[in-house]
C-alpha cells in the first residue's frame, strides 16, 4: 500500500466532476489496490473520509470510516442519495482544506444508494457523523467543496489562510 498525495484548496483538479466507475474496473486489481491506498492515506491524514477527487482520480468513489477503532470502512462506488431528511449544523473540515474548519448545513438522515467494494448494489440509511461525512464527499465528487458553503468573504479569508501556512511551510 501507498500514501496517495491530496490535492489542496484551491486546486482547479478539485473542481472536476468525477465519472460513473465502470461495472468491469471494480474487480480489477489496480481498482482494489488504489481502495487501499485510499484507506491508507485516510487513517494517515488523519480524517474520516476520502473522494477519489481528492486524490486526483476523478471516478465516483469514496472511502469512509467514522469508527474510532477504524474498524467500520465503507467503500461508496458510484453513490446516489436518495432520501434526505430533517436538517442538521455540522462543524466540518477537509483533508483537502487542512486546519480550516466551518459550519455547514446538511441533512440529519439520508438514504444512500451505492456498490460496495465487490460490486454489490447496497442501500444505507445513515444519520449523525455518518450522514453527514457521506454528503461532504459525495460533494467532492462533484467538484464541490464544503468552503463553497460559506460567503466569498469568508472563502477568500481561508484561500488567504492557506496560502500564508504554506508559505510558512516552506520557509
Amino acid at each position: 500500500m501507498a500514501l496517495l498525495p491530496i490535492l489542496e484548496f484551491p486546486d482547479a483538479r478539485l473542481r472536476t466532476v468525477a465519472e460513473a466507475v465502470e461495472a468491469g474496473e471494480i474487480g480489477t486489481p489496480g481498482f482494489q489496490t488504489l481502495i487501499d491506498d485510499m484507506f491508507e492515506t485516510m487513517y494517515d491524514a488523519p480524517g474520516i473520509g476520502l473522494a477519489a477527487s481528492q486524490v486526483d482520480v476523478h471516478k465516483r468513489f469514496m472511502v469512509i470510516d467514522v469508527s474510532e477503532d477504524r474498524e467500520q470502512p465503507y467503500v461508496f462506488i458510484n453513490p446516489e442519495i436518495s432520501a434526505r431528511d430533517g436538517e442538521q449544523v455540522y462543524q466540518e473540515g477537509c483533508l483537502s482544506v487542512p486546519g480550516i474548519f466551518a459550519d455547514v448545513t446538511r441533512a440529519d438522515r439520508i438514504t444512500v444508494e451505492y456498490l460496495d467494494r465487490e460490486g454489490v448494489k447496497q442501500v444505507l440509511d445513515a444519520d449523525g457523523l455518518l450522514a453527514v461525512c457521506i454528503q461532504h464527499e459525495m460533494d467532492h465528487l462533484l467538484g464541490k467543496l464544503f468552503v463553497d458553503y460559506l460567503s466569498p468573504l469568508k472563502r477568500e479569508m481561508v484561500r488567504k489562510k492557506l496560502a500564508k501556512q504554506r508559505r510558512m511551510a516552506a520557509a
